[in-house]
């Protein structure tokens, strides 16, 4: 990243400051990692729908995206059926990874809770095989974290 990690989660920490709102704030933490980040091609959230039991596509910065992912499946399903992050170094290895760009050869997806509650997914893309670090993974769940309380579930 140009901007140390650091700085990226006071970034995000400052700039939702005040606001509630989980769209306002995943859009805004989206185009602060796009900004921030290097080497990748997709950066946003999806949104669990506990009545569907899948992810809804959120606010992002990228190509279009898929819109629905039932939970379970893909990077982002599984990690989140997992409550854990997972970092994919080369995504067409992946057991039923979803394709939605042809460019995309590592991702890393961040589990997103509340009190135990599943909020939905941080997810990121690159076209560089084994984009994502430990490093990268650590500074992306203290992102999380902070994105986190922020969000208010009342």
């Amino acid at each position: 990243m140009p901007k140390t990690t650091t700085l990226v989660n006071q970034q995000l920490d400052a700039l939702l400051s005040g606001e509630e709102d989980i769209i306002a704030n995943m859009a805004n933490a989206a185009a602060l990692l796009n900004q921030s980040l290097e080497n990748i091609n997709w950066v946003g959230f999806y949104r669990y729908d506990q009545e569907n039991d899948e992810l809804i596509l959120g606010p992002f910065q990228g190509n279009v995206a898929c819109m629905h992912i039932k939970n379970g499946q893909g990077v982002c399903g599984t990690a989140l059926t997992q409550k854990r992050p997972l970092r994919v170094a080369d995504v067409h290895q992946f057991a039923g990874h979803i394709a939605c760009d042809a460019n995309s050869r590592s991702e890393i997806v961040i589990p997103l809770f509340k009190n135990h509650l599943p909020i939905g997914v941080l997810d990121i893309d690159s076209p560089i095989f084994d984009r994502f670090s430990e490093a990268d993974e650590e500074s992306l769940k203290t992102f999380g974290d902070i994105f986190i309380k922020h969000i208010d579930l009342d």
